[in-house]
């Protein structure tokens, strides 16, 4: 079975909040025939076409082929949260690549995020960015490392946007006695992810690139050039950039051993009126400390987004069932509130949570493996790309050299050891262990 169609309809976007919200675009037309092109870029999400905008900026010819629509996948169904730094904390990075490139990968995150928000200036994108990102605490010793490591930041990296919270204060902000303490974050931000995806591909087409959608790749030939073939047309490039993230599929084994699609969903309830304010206190997005995260925000007319639950086979599970039960966990008091919304998406995750880049070959670079942190980081992938195409590689390399080990079984048997692995984690959070 294929990822790309196993829970969705060729060529339509899912019956989210965000596209029935989603702003006017008219259809790419369907790749038919041969081009060519300097670079083809296979997936129009937040990498590609954050590499076909930098790239045609740079008067490169780009071909981007999407198998669906534009911002059909993770990028048009997330939760819209632009976080700080990478997807695991500085104390962790330091342990794994040392205090001096712990630094470099902290910077590069930094720009990920205000290249967030001038491309949305810049192009004016149908999106707004809203500051502020909250992380709840479930526990107390979550609170206690949550606020000394906002310390660590103010005091080693001079990041001072961290606003610590104690128990009365993540009440007041989120309306639920559910929490223990946390921060808020006022250096991240949260934007609609579609709106987002679709301003990447207008300013991607309005520099020059060639955009093809309902144009799914089934093989790529190596080589130089390389030829990628699409159901009625094929694309000759002297580079490729894999940006297809949960829908690699069997793409490009170098990769699919090393980054894993899961399933995640989202509901959202009917506009809450003035009972909003009870829910959250200020336009800011949230995340919990569970290890199948929690998040959740207000939309703009008030409804609840909130994500939760995953799952790790082809087919997705009752949605509303499954993520009604953590948001009642957190907001009991919203029982009776109808749910107009439900959907779900592949993202893609890696063994150790940080993001996959890699040369394939010498002109095929790949990045994906966001694990839930790319909004900001995938946008920068793009740009890193376009960079290592036009030869200054050395941020590329660096993203590149974090160490990224396979998934144990290999590609048949990580789904199986991953929801093994998974059951183990979600017992751990519920006994407070």
């Amino acid at each position: 079975m294929n990822l790309l169609y196993a829970n969705d309809r060729p060529g339509h976007y899912p019956a989210s909040f965000y596209a029935a919200t989603k702003a006017e675009l008219a259809p790419f037309p369907e790749l038919r025939g041969e081009v060519r092109a300097d670079i083809c870029v296979i997936g129009a999400g937040y990498t590609g076409l954050s590499a076909a905008l930098h790239l045609a900026q740079a008067g490169l010819r780009v071909v981007v082929l999407e198998a669906h629509r534009v911002g059909f996948g993770a990028s048009g169904r997330n939760g819209g949260q632009v976080g700080s730094g990478q997807r695991l904390d500085q104390e962790e990075m330091e342990r794994i690549a040392g205090r001096e490139n712990a630094r470099r990968y902290w910077v590069l995150a930094e720009e990920a995020k205000a290249l967030v928000k001038s491309l949305i200036a810049d192009h004016a994108m149908p999106c707004t960015f809203h500051p502020g990102v909250a992380h709840a605490c479930w526990h107390d010793r979550e609170v206690r490392h949550t606020h000394a490591y906002a310390e660590k930041l103010r005091r080693d990296y001079g990041y001072d946007q961290l606003e610590v919270l104690d128990h009365a204060g993540i009440r007041a902000l989120i309306g639920s006695d559910a929490y223990k303490g946390g921060e808020i974050d006022w250096g991240a931000g949260h934007v609609h992810p579609l709106n987002y995806a679709l301003g990447l591909a207008q300013a991607a087409m309005a520099a020059g690139a060639v955009i093809h959608e309902t144009s799914p790749v089934h093989r790529i030939d190596k080589g130089a050039p390389a030829t990628v073939a699409t159901n009625h047309g094929r694309v000759v490039a002297d580079h490729v950039v894999l940006a297809c993230n949960g829908y690699l599929g069997g793409l490009e084994p170098q990769v699919a051993a090393k980054v894993m699609p899961i399933n995640n969903f989202i509901v959202a309830t009917e506009p809450l009126g003035d009972r909003a304010a009870e829910i959250l206190s200020q336009p800011v997005a949230v995340a919990d400390t569970k290890f199948v995260v929690n998040y959740w925000r207000l939309s703009e007319d008030n409804r609840l987004l909130f994500g939760g639950g995953e799952s790790y086979g082809w087919k997705f599970p009752d949605i509303v069932k499954t993520v009604s039960k953590p948001m009642l966990e957190v907001y009991p008091q919203l029982r009776d509130a109808k749910i107009d919304y439900a959907w779900g998406g592949t993202l893609a995750i890696t063994m150790n949570r940080l993001p996959c880049f890699t040369r394939v070959t010498g002109n095929i670079l790949s990045a994906s493996g966001f694990s839930g942190h790319g909004v900001a980081m995938a946008t920068l992938a793009g740009k890193l790309m376009a960079e290592a195409l036009r030869g200054q590689a050395e941020r590329f390399d660096l993203m590149a050299a974090l160490p990224q080990p396979r998934f144990p079984g290999g590609v048949a048997l990580r789904w199986p050891m991953l929801v093994a692995a998974m059951t183990w984690f979600s017992l751990r959070d519920r006994l407070g262990i």
